[in-house]
């Protein structure tokens, strides 16, 4: 019969002595672990150098252990903290954007409001005007500049009044219907209107060269007193306008005056107001005293031609 093929310890003493061993080994273990327990409830103290110990021993693993863990956090912060500025960045891009549309807006308001503000003091200057309207047309001739009216006869409008927006003079009524009238522009090459020096009594005539400038020309000829920046208001001579009404800039000199830029640009002009005539004796009389006479010895009144 074959040998059973698990065979009892008893049968190699050399298994019995590695039993033995094992347990002598588990029971010596079991009663120093209950002494050292033992001790460390009766002198807590005691293993207070070992732990120092073992403290040491671990101590470059756990700070090679948080170096890495805080390395980490710091780039996945940075990461974050960099998203986070992307998108403050976009949102501060999109504010500054619509501040900027807002600031447009509001500029464009208190240009509005400006214009209005002038255009009550145009209605409300030191003369009543006959009416306030709008320029509603312009000649396209190169030499002669004329603009339109939306007011007229009925209107009580009348030829020579003077015309001005609340920049200074514009022109005069040259024609008058029942519901519109035409103005002679100031720039036009059949104007010429009697100015002075704002800043002191040099007189001179600005005239139209149909170009949009004028051409002012002194009374006096001699030594040219006048510089660039000079204005240029309405003398009252005339009678057609009232003195001290803005008319021109000097922009280049000449040798008998100078080329002027107007201050009251009809095409940058919204809104005009029609003057009574300042002298009104003035203007009779001199109509009374002469007639204009102009292309075929036609004879009309000074009141539908130029100032000369």
């Amino acid at each position: 019969m074959a040998p059973s093929a698990s065979r009892l310890s008893g049968f190699s003493k050399k298994a019995q002595y590695s039993v033995f061993t094992g347990y002598l080994l588990a029971t010596l273990g079991a009663l120093i672990g209950l002494g050292l327990l033992a001790l460390s409830l009766w002198q807590p103290s005691t293993f207070a150098p070992l732990r120092g110990a073992a403290q040491d021993a671990v101590s470059p693993a756990g700070e090679a252990t948080a170096a890495v863990r805080s390395g980490s956090g710091g780039v996945v912060d940075t990461i974050a903290a960099y998203w986070r500025a992307g998108s403050q960045n976009a949102a501060l891009r999109e504010e500054v954007e619509i501040a900027r549309i807002r600031l447009a807006e509001a500029e464009a308001v208190a240009a509005e409001n400006a214009r209005l503000k002038a255009l009550l003091a145009l209605a409300q200057g030191e003369i009543e005007p006959v009416a306030t309207t709008r320029l509603i047309g312009s000649s396209s001739t190169s030499s002669r500049r004329f603009a339109y009216v939306g007011v007229g006869r009925t209107d009580g409008i009348e030829p020579g009044m003077p015309v001005r927006s609340a920049r200074g003079v514009v022109g005069r009524i040259l024609e008058v219907a029942r519901n519109s009238s035409r103005v002679l522009l100031l720039t036009d090459s059949e104007s010429v209107l009697p100015v002075r020096r704002a800043s002191d009594d040099t007189v001179a005539f600005a005239e139209g060269r149909g170009d949009g400038l004028l051409r002012i020309r002194l009374i006096n000829l001699g030594l040219n007193p006048l510089a660039e920046g000079d204005i240029f208001v309405t003398s009252g001579a005339g009678g057609y306008y009232r003195p001290g009404v803005a008319v021109a800039v000097l922009t280049n000199l000449a040798s008998d005056g100078g080329i002027a830029r107007l201050i009251a640009d009809p095409s940058a002009t919204d809104f005009v107001s029609v003057e009574p005539v300042f002298d009104e004796a003035a203007v009779s009389t001199a109509s009374t005293a002469s007639e204009v006479r102009i292309d075929d010895d036609t004879a009309v009144s000074p009141g539908t031609q130029a100032i000369e």
